[in-house]
């Protein structure tokens, strides 16, 4: 009796943690920052010169240097005109929100990039798993996307445009659709 109760209790703090989990998964993404736009989301970035700062103010020293515009990047905190970001790499710092772009891109599989070589992520001609391949993406290659569907992105790069699955690019949440 006693082993079937503590099963029961065990299997009740269980589920409770489970719903508890997926319930602040939902209350992040439908956080809104000080600006009034969600938190975390994503942007690019729109200079081709870009201190990242350890802190959220010009007082505060360089950590990183970004050289390239348009560039995805993940807001993750507001601080009056500065955001902090985070790479594809996992870096976060400070940045000023005139640095920023609304402009939207992505980066193929970053997390793939260490697989090797023969690893691709498929840019099809149409938003379907079986669509024909119009390019085959190594990991890393960014993209810009101008719309997601919460499956799959509408992207583009160096001339090739087709449609990759949201799950494989780093720049789109699991389920985002935009337009």
């Amino acid at each position: 009796m006693r082993s079937k109760v503590l099963k029961s209790c065990l299997a009740l703090v269980i589920a409770l943690a489970a719903s508890m989990g997926t319930v602040e998964f939902a209350h992040a993404q439908a956080a809104k920052g000080p600006s009034g736009l969600p938190l975390p989301r994503f942007v690019t970035l729109k200079s081709k010169r870009v201190n990242l700062r350890i802190g959220p103010g010009t007082d505060y020293a360089v950590s990183w240097m970004y050289l390239k515009s348009g560039l995805p990047v993940e807001i993750i905190q507001e601080y009056d005109n500065w955001r902090r970001i985070r790479d594809a790499d996992g870096t976060e710092g400070w940045v000023n929100q005139s640095l920023l772009s609304g402009q939207r891109a992505a980066i193929a599989a970053p997390w793939m990039k260490a697989k090797g070589k023969g690893v691709f992520v498929n840019l099809r001609r149409e938003a379907l798993p079986s669509a024909s391949i119009v390019a085959k993406l190594e990991p890393g290659v960014m993209v810009t996307i101008g719309e997601c569907n919460g499956d799959w992105c509408r992207a583009e790069t160096d001339g090739a445009s087709g449609w990759v699955a949201q799950s494989e690019i780093w720049g789109a949440y699991p389920g985002e659709a935009f337009k």
